[in-house]
């Protein structure tokens, strides 16, 4: 989950993504949950394989990012590892430490699981099991499950390390084998307690023994690229893997023109000019030829084993991208389409781009009047504007009259592009206010009121002087919802900034010469402005004021 800024605030994992969203924005939360749903903006996702493959990549994120809404896993702890000691008598254990040394396996979700696949593993496999060497033959020896080093001075483990290696790779078939013969066994001679523990006991060796692809422990840094695409769009999806860990990735849909494959390379080279990790693994949708000849030895399309793996998930999760792609974004572009559509038809002209007024005052104080812009299906905030009224101070048909001459005067004389059409926060009065300047102007730009009932929300259109009530279900009505939404909160908050400069006003903020260091001298000089006004020639002369400063001040507050 991401903020305005693209800041990631929240990390987490679901077998339902749609479902755990959903909970998000539906009853009632406590207190970090509301402000965590008031400041999302946008989200991205990627598909795994596995829910322990999600599990680990969640862990990875909250570390990369530490989002400031995730509590666990934001600490130094991290899921544990199986090391096969790298020692003269080695030891097979659960390591949760960050530097891993010997040979690793892992990072396990499930703790549980891993510690008792490892007292598994002792228990076949005859390894030290001792921290210090002792002085004679202990316990574990005598029942065959170490080789006895402190004895022994000449010890092999070769084999034994050989085949708990391909234990923990996954090759588990013969021990399950093993396993289930002694579970069906057990259960056939009505011992139900012996049964539930070779159970069990295969339960932790499927979990722990799982194939992951999210953390290869090779330490190295690397990319997997997929792509998808149909007649109109690209879908790319990179994932990103940093020592190891898959800690990111960058997605993105683009509309393409010419060869898709030749458009992707075209993407990558700029994407990875400044800087490439040691790797990019590319899936087989790429040719071999292209990929070499814009990143030589950095490419290659693996064929098979992990790599090949993370490829693949790339290339589902390119294909998941594209294929929601229409749903998610086009179908979005066609109902905002479909609004300036229906809104053309209303007014008898084609309209993509929208002016829209609101006037703000508090009995007459502050009056202010704020434009914003619709255009090209998005609000153009670098056209926003706002305007201190100078003609009125709580007449909003004045109010209407001076902003729309300012506006549109000032295009006329810089040669800028008129809208389409112009909406007011109003009723058929702002109207008239409005179409009384553009006349004088010599202009014809279709004008529209936002009429709101009682309880300041949208009902209808006004124009022409008719009253058009207004679908709430339409794709209109949701365009000009959100059209008033936005023009009222822009001028709202430049309405309380004004306000609150106001506020803090002198009448010495009027005179030429006193800024703030000067202002800020006088004000604590002086106990009130009565003092200041009373003060002598000689008093203001001394504080380094020169002689037309003085005569301005008195001129001022006298």
């Amino acid at each position: 989950m991401q903020d305005e800024t693209g800041q990631i605030i929240y990390v987490g994992k679901a077998k339902n993504l749609k479902n755990r969203v959903k909970s998000y924005f539906t009853g009632a939360h406590n207190e970090k949950t509301t402000r965590l749903v008031s400041e999302i903006r946008d989200f991205s996702y990627v598909v795994t394989n596995s829910e322990r493959e999600s599990l680990i990549l969640e862990m990875n994120l909250i570390k990369q990012y530490l989002p400031k809404y995730n509590i666990r896993l934001a600490d130094d702890k991290m899921y544990p590892y199986i090391e096969i000691t790298d020692e003269l008598h080695p030891k097979l254990q659960v390591i949760r430490q960050k530097e891993l040394k010997g040979k690793v396996f892992g990072p396990y979700p499930n703790v549980y699981a891993a510690r008792e696949t490892v007292n598994l593993l002792n228990r076949l496999y005859p390894l030290r099991k001792c921290e210090t060497l002792p002085n004679k033959a202990c316990l574990y020896y005598h029942i065959g499950q170490c080789l006895g080093p402190c004895i022994h001075q000449n010890v092999d483990y070769g084999d034994t390390v050989f085949e708990i290696e391909k234990f923990l790779k996954g090759d588990t078939k013969n021990i399950l084998k093993r396993l289930y013969e002694e579970m069906e066994s057990a259960s056939e001679q009505m011992i139900y307690e012996k049964a539930i523990e070779f159970r069990d006991m295969i339960m932790h060796i499927e979990e722990t023994t799982e194939k992951q692809i999210i953390n290869l422990n090779d330490f190295k840094d690397r990319d997997a690229i997929g792509f998808a695409y149909n007649q109109d769009d690209i879908a790319l999806q990179i994932l990103m893997i940093r020592s190891g860990k898959m800690v990111d990735q960058h997605q993105v849909v683009y509309s393409y023109i010419d060869d898709p494959k030749e458009s992707v390379m075209t993407y990558l080279s700029q994407f990875y000019e400044e800087k490439m990790p040691d790797e990019l693994l590319f899936s087989s949708q790429f040719d071999l030829d292209m990929i070499e000849g814009v990143f030589n030895k950095h490419a290659t399309i693996p064929q098979k084993g992990d790599k090949k793996k993370v490829t693949d998930m790339a290339q589902k999760n390119a294909e998941h991208d594209l294929e929601h792609y229409f749903m998610l974004y086009r179908h979005k572009e066609e109902n905002k389409q479909k609004a300036l559509d229906d809104l053309s038809d209303l007014i008898h002209k084609r309209v993509q781009k929208i002016d829209v007024f609101d006037n703000a005052q508090l009995f007459g104080t502050a009056p202010i009047s704020a434009l914003i812009v619709y255009d090209q299906h998005s609000f153009d905030k670098k056209s926003y504007r706002k305007y201190h009224l100078k003609s009125t101070t709580n007449d909003d048909y004045q109010a209407m009259k001076e902003v729309t001459y300012r506006r549109y005067q000032k295009i006329m004389v810089e040669n800028l592009e008129f809208p389409d059409l112009i909406l007011v926060d109003g009723g058929k009065g702002q109207i008239h206010a409005a179409m009384e300047v553009l006349e004088s102007l010599a202009l014809d730009i279709p004008i529209a009121g936002l009429k709101k009932n009682r309880r300041h929300q949208l009902e209808s259109l006004i124009y022409l002087d008719e009253e058009i009530p207004l679908i709430r279900q339409s794709e209109l009505y949701k365009l000009l919802v959100k059209l008033s939404e936005e023009v009222h909160r822009f001028a709202i908050d430049f309405h309380r900034k004004t306000r609150a400069k106001k506020a803090i006003s002198s009448p010495l903020d009027h005179i030429k010469g006193i800024g703030p260091a000067r202002k800020k001298m006088l004000l604590s000089h002086f106990k009130s402005i009565d003092d200041l006004r009373n003060a002598s020639y000689e008093e203001l002369k001394s504080l380094g004021l020169n002689d037309e400063i003085i005569k301005q001040m008195k001129e001022v507050i006298l």
